[in-house]
């Protein structure tokens, strides 16, 4: 998770948010399960007053990327406050069926539980296979290059310390941590160089 510099007020609206969230209605059917869950519209339902009452809006940014298996849906999820503090993740999926009806359940399906993860409704996780359901004959989930983790802490690390840092740490870095960072990581990267760029100013 990235956030702004400081986070205070934003936590102190989260809260206060939290403190009157409803819960998330079941209305939606599971054809897979026969049972009911709770779709995304009826998670916005139970947080959205209580967001807007606190100053707090959330954006969420779809991207799409294709690997040697198939395709990965990448959404990040911001969570901003009217004092401009922010916080920001992206959770990545790997799309069952490789048409605009496999990705736009991907989506819809990743917007959903980073929604409620980052405020707190807490639907049931009833429905998962619709969304990423294994394409058995071509999907495989992305490998993780040895020791990319660390060298990713340490990437980010050196945001910190202003752009020329962070692209001359690039420039270093082993070209499979490179790729597999491009492919996956994109939101991030993007997200890391404006911070690096603030550095200073």
């Amino acid at each position: 998770m990235t956030t702004s510099e400081n986070i205070n007020e934003l936590a102190t609206a989260l809260a206060k948010a939290q403190g009157i969230l409803k819960g998330a209605t079941k209305d939606a059917d599971n054809p897979f399960f026969k049972s009911k869950y709770a779709d995304l519209a009826s998670v916005w339902e139970a947080c959205r007053s209580a967001l807007a009452a606190n100053g707090l809006s959330i954006v969420q940014a779809p991207r799409a990327s294709a690997f040697e298996g198939g395709w990965l849906i990448e959404v990040e999820t911001r969570l901003l406050h009217s004092s401009g503090q922010w916080m920001a993740d992206s959770l990545t999926l790997p799309v069952g069926k490789p048409d605009a009806q496999g990705v736009g359940s991907a989506i819809t399906y990743a917007r959903r539980y980073a929604l409620a993860s980052f405020v707190g409704v807490a639907p049931e996780d009833d429905d998962g296979n619709a969304a990423v359901k294994p394409n058995t004959s071509t999907q495989t989930i992305p490998v993780v290059p040895k020791g990319f983790d660390d060298w990713w802490s340490d990437f980010l690390a050196a945001a910190d310390e202003g752009l020329a840092v962070l692209e001359k740490a690039w420039k270093d870095s082993d070209p499979k941590f490179r790729d597999h960072a491009t492919k996956f990581y994109r939101g991030k990267l993007d997200a890391a160089k404006a911070h690096a760029k603030t550095v200073g100013q």
